[in-house]
């Protein structure tokens, strides 16, 4: 018999969404069988391309469908063993290998074939989108790989902003990039990036707010910039360019959120915000007087009604200025994000983490709107007191 892969995942995998094998039995005799099955070892581990234990981690069985193979979706498993925060662990990478076989019972014993092991791939904390293919290698998924981003191509910042963003240095199945380049009105200039095997290692964050650390140019006059990912001198992916505009009459609030990659998109608000703040409370009527002394009496301060839980929910609102077209794609990865903080103190990199309140925003073009601007409100993921 011979037992074979005819379905692989993608070189580099989005985790939260199909991570498919595909498993086929040439030996027709063994698929007749009402016992048969196809039984995949999986194994999943952090480090380096080596550190696989040789315990697998679950083993997966499945009887073979209609056309007789067997489908094994791996994401629910592995999306579950991404559990670090993105701003806590920018390269959240997972390698996973499968090891097949198949088995069927012969009225006394299971027979098992001969083992199949799958290469090893690797998975991030991301999903896919409608229309793309399962199984479609990461770098085509956006046409700024491997700055791990949908756009858009040009973006807005102001001088005084700090952000960073993720450019991925794996291997891929595609070529692997040297540095990041900078392209500005000011010059050019290089950070350089290197390729890791380990997980750890695997993503590296770049900066693309003007007063971010590491941030290659002067603040001074500078105009624009673009960034884009080179491997030596040959161009990977498509440029972003960022155009440097004036300071608002509004403060500035700087939100950013993890995006279908895993890694942050970022956007300043700097049309007028409000920040709202609710109560909740509830109250019970407390036992009044000296019920314990020799007569009863009570203190001319006591209350007839006190709290016993007193919360609060804070929330913030906020607009964008007048955009295009090409940020619907990165607004709708805002809406659904589990990720979303507010860098509320710049000088010192102190966020806040938020949760979206809007649920539904009819998009704009402009060819209908002219002009497009939406607005967003967001909880505070913390309450005004500190409870532990």
């Amino acid at each position: 018999m011979s037992l074979s892969i005819t379905q692989n995942p993608a070189n580099v995998s989005l985790a939260q969404s199909p991570i498919i094998f595909t498993l086929s039995e040439s030996n027709a005799g063994l698929l007749t069988s009402a016992s048969f099955q196809y039984v995949g070892n999986l194994y999943y581990w952090t480090g380096s391309t080596t550190n696989s234990s040789s315990i697998p981690d679950y083993t997966l069985v499945k009887y073979s469908n209609t056309a007789n193979v067997g489908i094994f979706d791996l994401n629910r498993i592995i999306n579950a063993t991404l559990t670090d925060l993105a701003i806590q662990n920018p390269s959240n990478v997972k390698y996973y290998a499968m090891d097949f076989y198949t088995q069927y019972y012969d009225g006394v014993s299971y027979v098992t074939g001969s083992h199949l092991k799958s290469s090893t791939y690797k998975a991030l904390d991301g999903y896919g989108i409608f229309q793309e293919t399962i199984g479609e290698q990461v770098y085509d998924l956006t046409p700024h790989w491997p700055i791990m981003t949908d756009g858009p191509a040009t973006q807005s910042v102001l001088a005084t902003d700090k952000g960073y963003m993720s450019v991925y240095t794996g291997t891929t199945g595609g070529t692997q990039p040297t540095k990041i380049t900078y392209t500005s009105n000011l010059g050019s200039a290089d950070i350089a990036v290197s390729s890791s095997t380990s997980t750890t290692g695997q993503i590296q964050r770049f900066p693309i707010g003007p007063t971010q650390p590491g941030f290659p140019f002067s603040t001074v006059g500078l105009e624009y910039f673009k960034v884009q990912a080179y491997n030596s001198s040959t161009p990977l992916g498509t440029s972003i360019k960022f155009e440097v505009v004036c300071k608002q009459k509004y403060p500035n609030v700087r939100i950013f959120w993890k995006n279908r990659f895993g890694q942050f998109d970022w956007y300043s608000f700097y049309m007028v915000n409000r920040q709202s703040f609710q109560t909740e409370k509830r109250t019970y009527q407390p036992q009044l007087g000296t019920w314990e002394s020799s007569t009863l009496t009570y203190n001319r301060y006591d209350s007839g009604t006190l709290n016993y839980v007193a919360d609060s929910k804070q929330s913030i609102s906020v607009n964008t200025w007048f955009i295009p077209e090409s940020y619907n794609d990165i607004i709708k990865q805002l809406l659904v994000s589990d990720e979303i903080y507010w860098m509320y103190d710049e000088d010192n990199q102190y966020v806040r983490p938020l949760t979206i309140a809007t649920q539904n925003i009819v998009f704009k073009t402009g060819v209908v709107d002219k002009l497009i601007q939406y607005q967003f409100d967001f909880n505070f993921g913390q309450a005004y007191k500190l409870i532990i």
